[in-house]
């Protein structure tokens, strides 16, 4: 039996930074292949270690661990990382966990520093949750005062033992009944924490009143807010906790805290809209649910249910507004997916929601409902026919459209490829020619909401991503490719190979800092001019190396940049490194002979646009310039009009 929630307050536990010179460290003293192997089994292949990819079900290993760089890399889901980033994604570790567990292998203590104004912010933090854990307090004792309240429950079918399982409570149909719970009613933090409001004149009152309250905790178990439900017809129908410090409804949902363990053990969640229906799934037996709080899912939802489970059914009513935010759902999820991940969809009848559906049908019906709900391929195949039937050239045209954004997005290469091909055969096209079409990435958005056409893919054939591990022979060389995105993935097609573009300067010189980082100490690495990922994340790397006060190492940089937006670029450019085969040694040569070619490159436009001015224009450390470099003393030249 968990603990009751106003208990989860009493002591949050200190948050402290581990200095990155000590994570640096610590990946140079771990073995990554000792660490994987410790999961799943590895076997020697040339200089590397291979497995079949834990991450996704296959059956030939593409998950291919790297000693010399201390990293691993999916080819076939693109999952990657360092050890710690293993233990993080595979063994379910927090990130000071992983660094605990790996430094005591390493025989080494973690130190942690508190950051300027970290002792003060948390101690604002647990104030503010003190005061959340005390208004949960003083609703519950409520409840138990309110015969209307504990009615409408009982008419909801819930017992008083789930009701306190859950910390439900009751806030009094009073302006001020807060004053109760705490002596000083005037105090800003109650305020800031979501539980007062502050009116016209200065004149305070209760947020929340004659509202069924249900505390919203965090993952530590905190309480960071509340949702309130009316008891009888009243709008809103849900009112929730407003944006805080502690409280964000795109962070956090309801009911996780308590159904973590229940989703492991089952290898699944449902999502569903609301609070009754987490409760009333729990009530009969499905503990594995949450709900969204008055917001469709976002990014950051998806991702914390997949690091739970692998299994995600969204539960929504049948109607229109249920398939609307159905479809947020998906749209939100395609980022984050990887194969071997099965978001589904489940659509009630008309008027049911999950509530009514479990009190109707039962655990085993709702059960039923859920094994048999749309995966999202499907969902998103079918709603794309449906809003463009594609029953003629320009239906088919608009689906391809319509999918090209959502395709682009999906992280999940191997289904990336497969819905490539269902809607190749929707479109009457092969996969060859619909590929670089929904495929490609759209050229990001300018402030005004417009897209530069000059960013736009090529759309003249495929082109082989680094990321996806695949790549087609030979190289076609494309100096107006350099600012130009790279795809999520490209699948092989059945017709003849697609070409291969060579790599920018950028991905070059990223790759060669990334595989001996400790040329940046050595060579001076310019910026390439370049607005690629390739080229932000280069800059990056530079700067963390060259502040950095112990050595850089390959694990230590891709850790460093784990979770930002770099580390689709680092990771990319280390999985091309280790498909071609390039080693440290080659690295630096190519990196020594990148850097010269670059200012060779610099020099001729600096000489270029110094001939386009008049001579009396020109110094004399210009005009000698000029000199040198077209290997005479003089220069044929214009001069000014007179």
């Amino acid at each position: 039996m968990p603990r009751e929630p106003g208990h989860r307050n009493a002591a949050p536990a200190p948050v402290y930074v581990i200095p990155n010179d000590f994570i640096q460290t610590l990946l140079d003293r771990v073995d990554i292949v000792e660490v994987v192997d410790r999961y799943v089994p590895l076997k020697k292949a040339g200089a590397n270690w291979v497995a079949c990819c834990p991450f996704h079900g296959e059956k030939t290993p593409s998950f291919t661990v790297s000693p010399t760089k201390q990293f691993y890399h999916c080819f076939g889901c693109g999952a990657h990382g360092t050890a710690i980033g293993f233990l993080m994604e595979h063994a379910g570790k927090t990130f000071p966990d992983a660094v605990d567990e790996l430094a005591r292998d390493a025989g080494l203590t973690v130190p942690r520093v508190e950051r300027p104004g970290e002792r003060e912010e948390r101690q604002f933090h647990d104030d503010l949750s003190q005061r959340l854990a005390t208004a949960e307090k003083f609703y519950r004792a409520r409840l138990k005062e309110s015969p209307r309240a504990i009615e409408y429950l009982k008419n909801r079918g819930l017992t008083g033992a789930i009701a306190a399982r859950f910390g439900i409570g009751y806030a009094p149909d009073e302006w001020t009944a807060l004053e109760h719970a705490f002596p000083d009613y005037q105090d800003a933090g109650l305020e800031t924490a979501g539980l007062v409001v502050k009116g016209d004149a200065g004149k305070r009152y209760d947020r929340f009143r004659d509202r069924v309250m249900f505390p919203i905790h965090d993952s530590r178990g905190r309480i960071v807010g509340f949702g309130g439900r009316v008891l009888d017809k009243g709008e809103p129908k849900y009112l929730n906790s407003p944006e805080t410090p502690l409280f964000s409804k795109g962070r956090e949902l309801y009911g996780l805290w308590l159904a973590r363990n229940a989703i492991r053990d089952a290898d699944r969640v449902v999502v569903v809209e609301g609070y009754m229906d987490v409760v009333a799934l729990a009530q009969h037996g499905v503990e594995y649910a949450v709900a969204t709080l008055g917001t469709a899912t976002t990014p950051v939802h998806a991702q914390k249910l997949f690091r739970l489970t692998d299994n995600v059914v969204f539960c929504f009513d049948g109607d229109a507004a249920g398939r609307k935010a159905a479809w947020r759902a998906l749209e939100n999820a395609l980022p984050i997916l990887a194969d071997g991940k099965n978001p589904r969809f489940l659509f009630l009848p008309d008027g049911e929601d999950p509530d009514d559906f479990i009190r109707r049908r039962g655990k085993a019906a709702f059960e039923e409902a859920l094994s048999g709900a749309t995966p999202l391929s499907d969902f998103l195949v079918a709603e794309l026919s449906v809003r463009h039937p594609p029953d003629s050239d320009e239906g088919r045209a608009a689906l391809v459209a319509a999918a090209r954004p959502l395709v682009s997005q999906i992280g999940a290469p191997v289904l990336a490829a497969l819905i490539t091909r269902r809607l190749a055969e929707i479109a009457g096209l092969t996969e060859a020619q619909i590929a670089p079409i929904v495929q490609a990435p759209l050229a990001p958005r300018g402030r005004d909401g417009s897209r530069d056409p000059r960013r736009e893919p090529s759309r003249g054939g495929p082109v082989a991503d680094d990321r996806s591990g695949w790549s087609a022979p030979g190289y076609v060389s494309d100096d107006l490719d350099a600012g130009r995105a790279e795809p999520a993935f490209r699948p092989r097609s059945t017709g003849r190979w697609p070409v291969r573009r060579a790599p920018s300067l950028a991905r070059q010189l990223l790759q060669a800092v990334l595989l001996k980082p400790s040329l940046v100490r050595e060579i001076d690495i310019p910026a390439t001019g370049e607005t690629t990922p390739d080229a932000a994340a280069l800059a990056a790397v530079v700067d963390q190396s060259a502040r950095s006060d112990v050595a850089p190492t390959t694990a230590g940089l891709l850790q460093a940049f784990a979770g930002t937006e770099f580390e689709g670029a680092l990771a990319a450019a280390v999985a091309s490194a280790e498909e071609h085969a390039i080693t440290p040694e080659l690295a630096e040569s190519q990196l020594r002979e990148g850097v010269a070619r670059f200012r060779e490159q610099d020099e001729q436009r600096r000489i270029a646009a110094l001939l386009a001015l008049p001579l009396d224009q020109l110094t004399p450390e210009q005009r000698d310039l000029i000199a040198r470099r077209l290997g005479s003393g003089r220069v044929a030249t214009r001069t000014t009009d007179p």
